[in-house]
């Protein structure tokens, strides 16, 4: 019942079967047009922005275009007055969700009192939900570890997500790794930690009136098929953006048969009014470029097609010709 109740409120255009992670320096706007091509169903997720870049930063870090949607802002804080604020604004811009960030476990998110730190301050965290979505009436969401340090017991992480499901967050992305604080980078974070996925399968047989994602290591099709057997949603991080051909496969795999499976030189042609638009506002072609190089995996003249933008798109006056040459190298 309580499922229902969930499904019913969120926009008909909202999808958390299938989204692609907040990855810093990648999600980007530019990044987010690219991986539309490709889907219209996935939800995309920005970088994590934090409320501090939002509220006081000149440079607006809620840009983004609407045809991008659904697409969610990631937010890391841990004021709750600060991430109201915030989300009121989102909410406002047009985004279809909040996530909060309780994952990254980078020296710099913890000094931020952000991140995956928050794992220890459930109720702090539940404090932040709950401004949250008394302010907004899209859902607030949170992404979170299996567990930090020597945190990492079943019984803990289901205390955290009872606390944080009480204060009205109905819907959780739990990346099947526990994180180190210390000791680890976040890219060895995403790695040595081993994968745990039976713990987020078991979250949702204990959560059965929750929306349950699971993330960390799935990179095909197949195994996003057989984890949705068991929880509500996957997320894909890097393989979607390294092969964000994988993107071109998800409607038709996960929400309708009758969609077309979207190629990768289509995708690709789909941007070009999109990279004319940004040029003819200053923006500089790699910008955008640098998003699309892992376009063609697998594909005859992939190398090339990487090299000719890696050695041109950066150039002064770089254009659409640039794209298209290096288009010409990819056979048919």
């Amino acid at each position: 019942m309580e499922q229902k109740k969930l499904t019913e409120k969120q926009p008909h255009f909202y999808r958390g079967r299938f989204s692609v992670a907040p990855m810093l320096d990648w999600t980007t706007r530019h990044c987010r047009y690219f991986h539309r091509q490709f889907s219209q169903h996935a939800l995309l997720y920005t970088e994590m922005v934090t409320t501090g870049a939002i509220i006081h930063a000149k440079y607006d870090h809620l840009e983004f275009d609407l045809v991008e949607n659904p697409v969610a802002l990631q937010l890391g804080g841990s004021d709750p007055d600060q991430l109201q604020h915030c989300a009121r604004l989102a909410e406002q811009r047009g985004y279809q969700e909040i996530n909060l960030n309780v994952g990254c476990p980078s020296d710099r998110v913890q000094n931020g009192m952000f991140g995956a730190c928050l794992m220890a301050k459930a109720d702090l965290v539940a404090q932040c939900v709950e401004q949250m979505q008394s302010a907004v009436n899209i859902p607030v969401t949170v992404k979170t570890r299996i567990g930090i340090d020597d945190l990492d017991s079943y019984e803990f992480l289901c205390d955290f997500v009872e606390k944080v499901a009480n204060a009205g967050c109905q819907e959780l992305i739990i990346h099947a790794r526990k994180a180190w604080l210390s000791g680890l980078s976040p890219k060895e974070n995403r790695e040595i930690p081993p994968l745990d996925y039976d713990r987020v399968y078991q979250l949702k047989r204990d959560f059965p009136q929750l929306w349950i994602s699971i993330n960390g290591g799935i990179k095909t099709i197949e195994e996003i098929q057989a984890h949705l057997n068991y929880v509500d949603g996957v997320m894909v991080g890097r393989e979607a953006y390294q092969n964000p051909s994988l993107l071109g496969y998800i409607d038709q795999a996960l929400f309708d048969p009758q969609s077309p499976i979207v190629r990768p030189r289509e995708a690709v042609e789909k941007m070009f009014p999109y990279i004319e638009q940004q040029l003819s506002q200053g923006v500089h072609l790699n910008h955008i470029t640098r998003h699309m190089l892992g376009a063609f995996q697998h594909c005859k003249g992939a190398r090339q097609w990487r090299r000719h933008l890696s050695e041109n798109a950066h150039k002064a006056g770089a254009g659409i010709e640039v794209v298209e040459q290096a288009l010409a190298f990819i056979g048919e």
